[in-house]
């Protein structure tokens, strides 16, 4: 096992395309990483490097305490599992997963022992004779999987491997992959464009924008205190709400104005927001924090707006909504709540949960500062 430490990696493609930018990572020795981010935002590229199976455009990457940026992928003790498995046709499970071992020269009573301890982790001792076109798509996943640690790798590199399944079987292989991460304690990085699985699976998440980190920590510090508007609405289904309105100081006290609304904020936020006064700024707000119900031990704050669709999904009730400004949210509510198409209703927002965000492009989190850490 070994720590993963990205300095100022950068990556441009044909002298032109800058696909990774003054990447700054460092991954603890048994961590489970999750670097997640839309499509085309650099994330396998990043991942790729680590393998080296790009190399760097500048910075430079550690495996343990060893400079790999001149080491050839065979030699940096990595084991990759991509998204589509690349498992040898021809080959049934077994030899797929002894493949690497024998070029390895690893005695073949010892490639024998660590196929049948890994199978039998995996759950996978049946498949062993059928070959990749006799199996589903979860069953070549594990034999992937099963591949990587029989080569018993200082970290493995995830990516994407999930996207294949259904969705059935995604949230299976989860459980199972953390529960695996639990039990190998390897150092891992694992790269998605869902975010459901980064929140899942990371111990800590890295969020990826263009080719840039917009934050890193573990998954509820990003989900609670999105470092800007970006991560807020990447994060969280359905997305978080965004209402653009400004700030407005009358009797000592500071307001939210959207339209015709406004919404008293907290004390603590008033040191915080002193340079925002009259300007226009962005609310944030989850769904899950905004009620047809006051929230106990708070003002009577609230905001209009009219139903526009109602989505039962089971646990719970979406209702999307547009604000008396055209502005348009969703909010979630018990699955039992009584809303009709084109009700105009009084929304209360959680004063404690929301976010405000500066309306440029890097629409930084100006409600963070007042808090600690």
């Amino acid at each position: 096992m070994a720590r993963i430490l990205l300095e100022n990696v950068t990556k441009i493609f044909d002298g032109e395309v800058t696909a990774v930018r003054d990447f700054n990572l460092e991954v603890p020795d048994g961590e489970f990483m999750v670097i997640v981010g839309p499509s085309g935002c650099g994330k396998t590229t990043t991942l790729r490097m680590i393998a080296g199976l790009e190399e760097t455009t500048s910075g430079n990457i550690y495996i343990g305490d060893s400079l790999v940026n001149n080491v050839s992928p065979k030699d940096r003790d990595v084991a990759m599992v991509f998204q589509n498995y690349a498992l040898y046709p021809h080959m049934n499970a077994y030899h797929n997963m002894a493949f690497a071992l024998k070029m390895r020269n690893v005695p073949r009573a010892e490639v024998k022992k660590r196929i049948k301890e890994t199978a039998k982790l995996l759950g996978i001792e049946h498949l062993l004779h059928r070959k990749p076109g006799a199996l589903s798509g979860g069953q070549r996943q594990r034999v992937a999987l099963g591949r990587a640690i029989v080569r018993r790798p200082r970290a493995f590199l995830f990516d994407e491997p999930l996207s294949n399944l259904d969705a059935a079987m995604r949230l299976t292989t989860r459980a199972e992959l953390k529960n695996l991460h639990h039990r190998l304690k390897i150092t891992t990085i694992y790269v998605t464009h869902d975010q459901a699985e980064a929140m899942c699976l990371g111990d800590r998440i890295c969020v990826v924008r263009e080719g840039e980190i917009q934050q890193t920590a573990d998954p509820m510090e990003v989900y609670e205190r999105p470092a800007n508007k970006f991560v807020a609405g990447f994060l969280g289904t359905p997305p978080m709400n965004f209402l653009t309105g400004s700030i407005k100081l009358k009797n000592d006290t500071a307001y939210f104005k959207i339209g015709n609304d406004a919404i008293i904020l907290s004390q603590r936020f008033k040191n915080v927001l002193r340079d925002y006064y009259d300007k226009q700024l962005i609310l944030g707000v989850r769904p899950e924090n905004i009620s047809p119900q006051q929230f106990s031990g708070q003002s009577d704050n609230a905001i209009s707006a009219m139903v526009n669709v109602i989505k039962p999904i089971g646990i719970r009730t979406d209702v999307y909504l547009t604000h008396h400004t055209e502005q348009k949210l969703i909010i979630g509510i018990e699955p039992h709540a009584r809303f009709e198409v084109n009700d105009k209703v009084k929304l209360y927002l959680d004063l404690e949960k929301i976010h405000i965000f500066e309306p440029t492009e890097t629409g930084r989190n100006v409600t963070l500062s007042d808090q600690p850490g």
